[in-house]
């Protein structure tokens, strides 16, 4: 969650590098999101762009999609949309209710997307959403549907609809057991190609007197103590203990979840993901930023990336 535009601009420098392929980040309550994507394009950023995810509550459909298609314009390069509903008591607060069917919301609230950004004109009036209307033409980079998904029927669903599927938090042996599959029924269904996958994965790099414990609870303790993620880890065999989550952090070094130790420890990590099926792994040092700081969390990416060319 940066803090000013500023902050967000070396980041966006390693994609403009060349060491990364996009610059991801996730919903914000500080600095809006697209806000501060787009203040780095306007900075100079052209680089590729996604959410991972921002949250359907605080947005109707058709400005998710207009703004996800400004950012395409204003970089110049392709945009990812993620998308996500949020823990329940934040989908309440905003709506007065939470989604009985959080399903039903997502299928909506996506189909909207989807086809505004296809150029249709959309008709629709749901359970949740309603839209009437088109986006004024015009032409711009393409603009990828992604959802957040945690568990089969979600990522059954991005399997039907999504380009992207983004996840958090899942372990790489659930990855490949449980949530590619699940896509792959899904896209069979709608008779499409499988959605790529996107894997959000928690790093921690070697530095003196760094708790990789520490770092990645301090990166998950919030997604930790949610019903919805616990009951994820929980189907991938990592008990979530609310009473201890310590713990719990460690459990995700012991399963690979994290990725920690030395860059190279790092890099066998991110193959392991890809080899569970993810096309994108997405390097998140939320942690080292939360404990140590943006400088921190800059060299830490730096060293690994410098790794990865060595690998090259």
């Amino acid at each position: 969650m940066p803090v000013s535009g500023e902050q967000l601009l070396p980041f966006a420098d390693i994609v403009r590098k060349g060491d990364v392929e996009r610059l991801w980040t996730g919903q914000s309550l500080l600095i809006e999101p697209h806000s501060a994507l787009a203040h780095a394009a306007g900075a100079g950023a052209r680089i590729p762009m996604g959410t991972s995810v921002t949250l359907m509550p605080l947005r109707h459909p058709f400005q998710t999609a207009l703004q996800a298609r400004s950012l395409a314009a204003l970089t110049g390069q392709p945009f990812v949309t993620g998308l996500g509903t949020g823990p329940e008591p934040f989908v309440r607060s905003l709506r007065g209710q939470g989604y009985e069917s959080p399903l039903t919301a997502v299928r909506e609230y996506a189909t909207i997307v989807r086809d505004l950004l296809a150029g249709e004109v959309v008709d629709l009036v749901g359970e949740y959403h309603a839209m009437g209307g088109a986006l004024v033409a015009m032409d711009t980079p393409r603009v990828e549907l992604g959802l957040g998904v945690l568990r089969p029927r979600m990522a059954e669903l991005a399997g039907e609809l999504a380009d992207v599927a983004i996840t958090w938090l899942a372990p790489p042996s659930y990855l490949a057991e449980v949530i590619v599959p699940a896509l792959a029924r899904g896209a069979d269904r709608a008779d499409r190609p499988r959605p790529r996958v996107a894997a959000v994965v928690h790093v921690s790099l070697d530095a003196p007197g760094r708790d990789h414990e520490r770092i990645v609870l301090a990166a998950s303790k919030a997604h930790l103590q949610a019903p919805h993620y616990a009951d994820m880890l929980r189907r991938a065999g990592i008990e979530v203990d609310p009473q201890d989550l310590p713990k719990t952090s460690a459990r995700l070094l012991d399963s690979g979840t994290a990725a920690v130790g030395g860059a190279d420890d790092i890099l066998r990590a991110v193959v392991a993901y890809r080899e569970a099926g993810a096309d994108e792994v997405v390097l998140s040092a939320i942690g080292i930023q939360t404990v140590d700081g943006t400088r921190a969390s800059l060299d830490a990416l730096g060293t690994i990336t410098a790794a990865r060319r060595s690998v090259r």
